[in-house]
């Protein structure tokens, strides 16, 4: 604009002589900074797959559709007359607690989502990989916990409270309907040890050990997993114990712990035990030697150190507020899984091909910068693909295919704008080099927009859908950010550097800019008669 005001003055003014200074400077300053700007863009790129090679994220973490694994649905059980327990509260906490569970394993691209209505709702659990049926089993676990003291003990087939079946009389605190539950169940069989809580703290209960060796009878329940602060995985180091659980306990835990392991310390055998009961099996039964008043108590059991984490995990996260019968399980292939991803791979680049080959034909040389530019955004989106993976357990789907995909388009729309507003500029007579930056200050903002219209739309599909639409949704929105980037500091500065060699400013028929696909008519000479 000031140049513009400047044709108003006198070509010797003081002030034109300014104006022009300043805008030989700019220029001379623009002129220098294209290079620079590459030069930093390509050395983050490769700092960026120098961290992902340090840090072992060597390959893109695929999801459940690309690489196979594991999907099951959890029915709640419902009782006679409580199908008021399955609310939507009950399930959505069910929810909530089965994906922090699952999170807490570090299983990436999980699903854990309701579906269905009513009483007939539903949860689906979906794990990608060879661990999605250890996962599985471990989630629908209701992980009740509760600490009873032991009031009678035996033989896993024992019909008799004191082994004495011509003896009649209870023992002490034994109720008459937990003797009769005790003489019917047998706990060797298989079907007598299917943990799934549902069991009322309130009440005395009859409950076989893990290994179906041991009956008990169990008074109410004084320690609940809601007193339970605090659940960690240890091995001990000294002893042959092996791995444990250790607990911690809240104040209230911690006074009723104390309380129960005072009264049974000076009882006889067995009443001097507290078992130790989760979903309704007894993990252990340890003999009280001492008074516990310092909150804090282990789970021992000749644990795994697999079965002692995720013991650990499910405690850490509290009990799932209902009973669950596990549905349907589907296993997905994982030769299905790579064929998706072939087929998903080879769209994308029949899609990327056509593009190139599109800016190759229409734009000839200046087709160079697109070229080089979508280069730039796939080792961009492909390092961010592999670092996100190892830092927030990003994972590839079909879905998220797609949203690349997708993105090809967008990208390619941000060159095509930009590429026709520098030809426009050179149609209205401008050189190269001037409409180079002209054309960039009307391109971009057009850039923006379009490319904020995609983010937001790829923000609201993430925040408000579910399932594999929020894979999309992620990577459209990562790849549309790729393409700001790369559109402001590898393609601008590319085509101002491009637009200072002789190729391009000598109207080439190759170059882009010659007459023809400018679309303007080469001016004829006529010669007046007489002349």
């Amino acid at each position: 604009t000031g140049i513009g005001k400047c044709e108003h003055f006198r070509h010797t003014s003081r002030r034109c002589l300014d104006l022009r200074l300043m805008s030989s400077n700019t220029s001379a300053k623009t002129a220098a900074r294209p290079g620079r700007t590459i030069a930093i863009m390509l050395v983050s790129i490769v700092a960026l797959f120098a961290i992902a090679f340090i840090q072992g994220a060597t390959a893109v973490k695929l999801g459940l559709d690309l690489r196979g694994g594991t999907s099951v649905t959890l029915q709640p059980r419902i009782a006679a007359g409580e199908s008021g327990k399955v609310t939507s509260e009950a399930i959505d906490q069910a929810v909530s607690i089965i994906r922090q569970r699952v999170n807490s394993l570090g299983v990436a691209e999980s699903e854990v989502s309701s579906q269905g209505s009513g009483v007939n709702r539903q949860i689906v659990i979906s794990v990608p990989g060879d661990t999605g049926r250890r996962v599985v089993e471990l989630v629908g676990q209701t992980a009740e916990l509760r600490f009873r003291q032991v009031l009678v003990e035996g033989a896993a087939n024992a019909t008799s409270l004191t082994g004495d079946t011509a003896t009649t009389t209870l023992p002490a605190g034994v109720t008459a309907e937990a003797a009769a539950k005790f003489a019917t169940l047998d706990c060797s069989l298989a079907t007598s040890r299917q943990a799934g809580g549902g069991d009322d703290a309130n009440a005395q209960i009859v409950a076989c050990d893990r290994g179906g060796g041991i009956k008990y009878v169990l008074s109410n329940a004084e320690v609940v997993g809601r007193d339970v602060s605090k659940a960690t995985a240890a091995i001990d180091q000294q002893g042959a114990a092996g791995w444990y659980v250790s607990l911690s306990f809240n104040n209230d835990g911690t006074k009723k712990f104390g309380d129960i392991t005072t009264r049974v310390v000076s009882l006889p055998t067995p009443q001097n035990q507290v078992a130790i009961v989760l979903d309704g099996l007894v993990v252990s039964a340890p003999r009280i030697n001492e008074a516990i008043v310092s909150g804090n108590a282990q789970i021992t059991g000749s644990f795994s150190q697999a079965e002692a984490q995720d013991l650990a995990n499910v405690l850490k996260y509290g009990a799932l507020p209902l009973a669950f019968d596990r549905g349907e399980v589907q296993q997905v292939s994982p030769t299905l899984g790579a064929d998706q991803l072939q087929a998903g791979l080879l769209a994308g680049a029949l899609g990327l091909f056509l593009v190139v080959v599109y800016s190759m034909l229409y734009y000839r040389g200046l087709g160079l910068v697109s070229v080089g530019s979508l280069g730039i955004a796939a080792a961009l989106v492909y390092v961010l693909f592999l670092l996100l993976g190892h830092w927030i357990g990003f994972t590839l789907t079909l879905a998220g295919i797609a949203g690349a995909i997708v993105a090809i388009g967008i990208t390619a729309d941000s060159f095509i704008v930009y590429f026709e507003r520098l030809r426009d500029e050179v149609r209205e007579g401008r050189t190269l080099r001037s409409a180079v930056e002209s054309g960039w200050l009307r391109a971009r903002r057009t850039i923006i927009v379009a490319d904020l219209v995609s983010l937001i739309a790829a923000a609201l599909l993430y925040f408000f859908a579910v399932g594999g639409v929020r894979g999309f949704a992620f990577t459209l929105g990562l790849t549309t950010l790729v393409d700001l980037v790369v559109v402001f500091f590898f393609t601008k500065p590319l085509v101002t550097i491009m637009a200072s060699r002789k190729f391009f400013n000598s109207g080439s028929a190759i170059s882009g800019f010659s007459q023809k696909s400018l679309g303007i008519a080469p001016k004829t000479s006529t010669a007046k008669v007489g002349e």
